[in-house]
């Protein structure tokens, strides 16, 4: 009788095992499917983003802006009365500022030097571009010779643009120093001396849309990501992609 209720004690506690073992099996498996849903829901996401503001970019600088300029033209041919020139000169001005900020937000969706020239110049111009406007040091140095693949260029772009938008928002720094070199994989690495945070709580909250944004762009390029802050204690990024 002893021996019975042992053997049936032992298939029970194997079959609970067995059901256990399936319903964690089970679960990591939804977990991993669910995250990987995820990251290919935001890939695809990034990929149409970038279509769309490439084609926006195309649009204001193919018709909006030279539609606006031929405007302005009209207006320089047209022979006013002197009473109304200061009125005319004001329009005129209306327009300059027009096509200004068309090229900046054209510029802001899809920088031409980074066709053009490349990613380390178009970082170059962008960063002359913040800091003619905004107090914060950036000291950006790449290595010679760099080597990095062209299908990359536009999410390593995103991922700077990113960093620094970041850090004007958030960090109130006054520092931010960048690098890329390689190492022989291409590393990129991001400093600031600002107020920093605490990395789970910020991935818990809307704030942490720009680092999965930052993280997916780096799965996309095969490149790792690490992060690195704290309150009050700035906030450091390495990224590595192997060329």
């Amino acid at each position: 009788m002893t021996d019975k209720i042992l053997f049936t004690t032992t298939i029970v506690s194997l079959l609970l095992a067995v059901i256990i073992l399936f319903f964690i099996v089970s679960v990591i498996r939804y977990n991993r499917q669910y995250i990987r849903l995820q990251r290919e829901r935001i890939r695809a996401e990034i990929i149409m983003q970038e279509q769309e503001r490439k084609r926006i970019a195309n649009d204001l600088h193919d018709s909006l802006g030279p539609l606006l300029s031929t405007v302005k033209i009209y207006m320089n041919s047209i022979g006013v009365r002197d009473e109304d020139k200061q009125l005319m000169d004001k329009a005129s001005g209306y327009v300059d500022e027009t096509i200004r900020g068309l090229r900046e937000i054209s510029y802001n969706l899809l920088p031409n030097s980074l066709d053009r020239n490349g990613l380390i110049k178009a970082l170059k111009e962008y960063i002359h571009r913040i800091t003619t406007k905004h107090v914060l040091k950036i000291n950006f140095t790449a290595a010679e010779n760099l080597s990095i693949p062209k299908e990359s260029e536009i999410h390593l772009f995103r991922i700077m643009q990113e960093i620094i938008q970041n850090t004007l928002k958030h960090a109130q720094a006054k520092t931010l120093h960048l690098y890329i070199g390689h190492e022989p994989e291409l590393i990129i690495i991001s400093e600031d001396d600002g107020l920093g945070f605490d990395l789970e709580e910020t991935r818990n909250t809307s704030g942490g849309l720009g680092l999965k944004s930052m993280e997916s762009r780096c799965e996309m390029v095969n490149a790792s990501f690490q992060i690195v802050s704290g309150k009050e204690k700035g906030c450091k990024i390495i990224i590595k992609l192997p060329v």
